[in-house]
């Protein structure tokens, strides 16, 4: 097992990895920059180091300060969290040349799911059912248009190496089609270098399904159930729950089951999610993350794995301690980001948080590196907390949310918080009845107050 574990992040994923080494025995090394010398993560870890100034790309995304800090501290082990370095595959490769462990996949597999098409073409080897679109990437106008016509409109295009809705526009019928397309490859080249793009069927009203599924490495693999991630902005996820509200015993095993075959058939190693959308019954594969998920705690609630844990076990080539059989879904559980903007425009709120108070009681869970006195500095994302919780069913779950959401205090900042309390009164949110579009067309009416 690893002595000493350094982790290449902030926040509360910091705090998340070391809470899980500190039940392990593991010493656990913080990074940060300058503008969070007094950040939570920092004060909690064994020991921490100055990697740079503010600007991430000179601190949390330099690679040759983290090996530094790595070499500086003796760790033998790196925890990447999510966001930043975690699904860099170059930096896979420096840390394991350094001969460091890395706690997430290999380099080779980040690789494979990283290029979108690369990934649906695996998938599709693997029997994964995948959405109607292009072979491959589409360089030209006129393939677009045939592939288009082929398939059916509306249809969606996305760049190849894309992420977070940048490099992706909808074309709904042959005239939106050219003005989509350009753009696409626009936005793709701006935001990736890559201007590559492909083509897919657009779903009228899917859910966002994704399905937890870990391996070991030697060719074993389980899956944990899914979570619905329905619920966005901009193709940014707003609430999590898990299980899916559509997603019934029979179905849950059947696609858990497809996907677990697929990842154990590659060898693949620590926790992946295979992102689906889901409508009609049928499921259709997006995407592979191959990192830890911001949401991953709903899933740990319901199946009561520590899956940080497991991803320090895997990493140290160590077996899984769960086998499928052990892994039964008990309850619900439901988790909101909640983060530094002012509503209605979700514009970034950095400042000062005056007090604080976290919610507390049976089933309630809050991951933040917040406190009273704490400066939320401008330069990073702004997700400032997660609350989650847990109960015997939905509506339990949705019963100990709105509860938990009332006992919340962070004054000194404007917070996302209104919007949930606003969400907990919609029929189709207590219901469940939504898909990936229901939370845009909400913001369209009156702003939450």
């Amino acid at each position: 097992m690893f002595k000493k574990i350094l982790i290449a992040n902030r926040g509360e994923i910091a705090l998340r990895v070391i809470r899980a080494c500190r039940e392990m025995g593991i010493a656990s090394v913080a990074v940060h920059s300058t503008a969070d010398a007094n950040a939570m993560h920092v004060r909690m870890a064994d020991e921490a180091i100055c990697i740079g100034p503010p600007s991430s790309t000179n601190s949390y995304l330099s690679v040759p300060s983290i090996i530094s800090a790595c070499e500086i501290s003796g760790a033998d082990a790196i925890h990447p969290g999510y966001g930043f370095l975690s699904e860099n595959a170059e930096f896979v490769q420096v840390v394991e040349d350094h001969g460091i462990a890395f706690i997430g996949p290999s380099a080779e597999h980040i690789r494979m799911m990283g290029d979108k098409i690369t990934a649906k073409d695996t998938m599709k080897a693997l029997g994964v059912p995948c959405v109607p679109g292009s072979d491959g990437g589409v360089a030209h106008l006129q393939t677009a248009q045939s592939v288009a016509e082929g398939i059916g409109y509306p249809v969606i295009i996305k760049a190849t190496a894309g992420g977070g809705g940048r490099g992706m526009k909808l074309a709904r019928d042959a005239a939106e089609l050219e003005t989509a397309f350009r753009t696409a490859r626009a936005e793709a080249k701006s935001a990736f270098g890559n201007d590559e793009v492909y083509i897919e069927k657009y779903l009228g009203k899917p859910r966002h399904i994704e399905v937890q599924v870990f391996g070991d490495g030697r060719g074993n693999a389980v899956h944990l159930g899914e979570r619905d991630c329905s619920l966005q902005r901009r193709h940014q996820k707003v609430l999590e729950e898990a299980p899916g509200p559509e997603i019934d015993a029979e179905t849950r095993a059947r696609i858990g089951a497809t996907c677990a075959r697929a990842v154990a058939d590659i060898g693949y190693r620590g926790a992946g999610t295979i992102e689906f959308l889901f409508e009609n019954g049928e499921f259709f594969f997006i995407e592979m993350n191959t990192r830890l998920q911001v949401e991953h705690p709903v899933t740990e609630a319901i199946f009561g794995v520590d899956l940080v844990r497991e991803q320090i076990r895997v990493a140290a080539d160590l077996p899984l301690s769960v086998t499928q059989e052990d892994l039964q879904v008990n309850g619900h559980a439901i988790e909101v980001r909640i983060n530094a903007e002012k509503l209605p425009n979700f514009s970034p709120c950095p400042g000062t948080v005056n007090t604080y108070h976290a919610p507390g009681g049976l089933g309630v869970r809050m991951d933040s590196a917040l406190y009273s006195g704490y400066t939320i500095p401008p330069y990073y994302d702004s997700l400032i907390a997660k609350l989650i919780v847990h109960g015997r069913d939905r509506p339990e779950a949705l019963a100990r949310l709105h509860r938990a959401l009332g006992e919340l205090i962070i004054d000194g900042v404007d917070t996302s918080v209104p919007l949930f309390h606003a969400l907990l009164q919609e029929p189709d949110v207590l219901t469940g009845d939504y898909n990936i579009h229901w939370l845009e067309k909400f913001l369209e009416g009156p702003a939450p107050e």
